[in-house]
């Protein structure tokens, strides 16, 4: 297995004027542009005293800026903390705090937001959209970045040369990464993965979707998210595949026109994304009077499945070998139809937690329903007295799973069995051919329609927090959060609210707790319940009555 970094400097080397990230009808970096910012930044970070496993937080959104950030900051040997660009203000302080990074790459209408107060141990803020200087804590420091491009010159006077690139890769046990996966300001779990967990990922991806430095990729996923993060982003790039980057989530009509011009290789996405192409694209078509008539011909309803399914390889550019999806499992009638038309699609199954992979199958080999076998890197189990027939909790330990979580040793500690197996939290069975089937989610988290991980509690807690609010619920509805609510009816009587008043509460609530939302979590309504909510005997709710 070879390090990503060498993989990066080799393919660095042989593709140097290739383009190498892009935002989609704007900037764009050549492989050497990349390894000329990595240097330079290189350069900064030294000169100001960084060392080897210092944090550096990166909270923007998608861009090629981001991805020229991450690698100046990983090829350093300094640890990224990836934040997402949807976090509060708050959060985003709360975990540079957390995680003790001395410097943020961060969009600059955030870092007007923050308070910088409570982030003591910070340096500098460094603005990812134009790279300047947003702050910094002494003359020094702001010395050393306006100084940065005649310091570059200085150390390459001939500018820099394939030659010259030399990516560490002596720290495989090192930490790499601090991932945090909610936002979270109460006993965060900053996910940390060393140089190996990725590395182990990026070379199962490389042996099992061969990619070349001919194809194109369009990241839509947020990078701040380890799926992302590695098969829209480092995998890719490693191969020499340009990325191009539509930065915020973009609308249907957004996606299929970048897709069109970029031709990617691959589309990696979410279930909930592929079910909309199915309902806007295929299921109309296939409703029609007349196609159902068509359809139960034998030899004609191949015809038609042809026709569909090439129309719709064509929209996506025409290039793509295969859709990947994960997260989520995929809607049984719609995963049918995919079947019926011979659409080359596959389900992963995989966590922040194992960067990101436990289970993959390629499309030709994919058993539906399934999430595909574990991959060659970690060992799997179904914690099970029957694992082909008695759902038992997924297991799994290897070279991709995490150490722990960052100043957390409570979480840490309980995170793993024994015997040095990552609790998934996940419900599933194996069969005999080592297919995974997950049949439920002990975990309550909810993946929304663009890939972001939400977890109910935290916004239940937010909603909780409003007045006259005793309990709630948070559920997905047609990718949408709902909160049910139950009132402190006792609280409402001694308030003396008339009955109007109580009549508005429901959206009173809902657009005080969207004030402190993120973007990805907003509640598009109230609903309320007359009595409190089911309960265990400790006291949790049973959220499966709740839909």
């Amino acid at each position: 297995m070879i390090h990503y970094l060498s993989q990066l400097q080799e393919t660095t080397r042989r593709c140097w004027d290739k383009p190498a990230v892009c935002n989609w009808h704007g900037e764009q970096f050549s492989f050497a542009d990349l390894a000329a910012n990595i240097a330079k930044f290189g350069i900064f970070f030294e000169k100001i005293g960084l060392k080897k496993g210092d944090k550096v937080a990166l909270c923007a959104t998608n861009s090629a800026r981001w991805a020229i950030s991450f690698l100046s900051i990983n090829c350093y040997g300094t640890v990224v903390v990836p934040l997402l660009a949807e976090f509060t203000p708050e959060s985003v302080g709360s975990l540079v705090h957390h995680s003790e990074s001395k410097l943020l790459f961060v969009n600059k209408e955030t870092w007007a937001k923050m308070d910088k107060t409570g982030i003591p141990a910070l340096k500098a803020a460094i603005c990812n959209q134009d790279y300047s200087l947003l702050w910094s804590a002494d003359d020094a420091i702001a010395e050393a970045f306006a100084a940065m491009d005649d310091d570059f010159a200085a150390a390459y006077p001939n500018g820099l040369s394939r030659e010259d690139i030399n990516y560490p890769s002596d720290n495989w046990k090192d930490l790499a990464v601090i991932n945090y996966t909610s936002g979270t300001t109460s006993a965060p779990k900053g996910v940390m993965l060393t140089y190996e967990a990725f590395s182990t990922s990026i070379d199962f991806a490389i042996r099992h979707i061969p990619a070349t430095d001919s194809d194109s990729i369009v990241s839509m996923l947020p990078m701040g998210h380890i799926y992302g993060l590695v098969f829209e982003f480092l995998y890719p790039l490693s191969c020499g595949v340009t990325v191009y980057y539509l930065g915020k989530a973009p609308s249907a009509s957004t996606l299929l026109k970048a897709v069109g011009e970029v031709k990617p290789y691959l589309i990696i996405t979410v279930p909930l994304v592929m079910e909309k192409v199915y309902k806007s694209s295929i299921k109309p078509v296939l409703s029609k009077w007349y196609m159902k008539v068509l359809t139960a011909i034998p030899g004609v309803n191949k015809v038609i499945y042809n026709a569909i399914v090439s129309k719709l390889m064509a929209a996506f550019g025409g290039n793509v070998q295969e859709f990947i999806m994960g997260g989520a499992a995929l809607n049984p009638d719609v995963e049918r139809v995919f079947r019926k038309i011979g659409l080359p699609y596959t389900v992963g199954y995989g966590m922040t937690e194992a960067a990101p992979l436990l289970a993959y199958s390629h499309a030709k080999d994919y058993v539906p329903g399934s999430c595909g076998k574990r991959v060659d890197s970690a060992e799997v189990r179904i914690d099970s007295e029957d694992p082909e027939h008695i759902a038992g909790e997924i297991q799994a330990r290897g070279s991709n799973i995490t150490i722990g979580y960052f100043n957390n040793p409570e979480a840490s500690a309980n995170a793993f069995t024994e015997d040095g197996y990552l609790h998934t939290g996940d419900l599933g069975t194996m069969d005999k051919e080592g297919n995974i089937t997950i049949r439920g989610r002990s975990k309550n988290m909810i993946l929304s329609a663009n890939g972001q991980n939400i977890y109910p509690e935290e916004v239940e807690a937010v909603i909780n927090a409003q007045d006259y609010v005793a309990e709630s619920v948070v559920v997905s509805r047609n990718s949408k959060l709902v909160g049910l609510v139950y009132f402190d009816a006792d609280g409402i009587s001694k308030a003396g609210l008339d009955a109007e008043a109580v009549h508005d509460l429901p959206e009173h609530i809902r657009h005080k707790a969207n004030r402190i939302l993120p973007s990805y979590s907003q509640l598009v309504s109230i609903e309320t319940v007359s009595e409190p909510f089911a309960k265990t005997p400790k006291m949790s709710i049973k959220r499966f009555l709740y839909k």
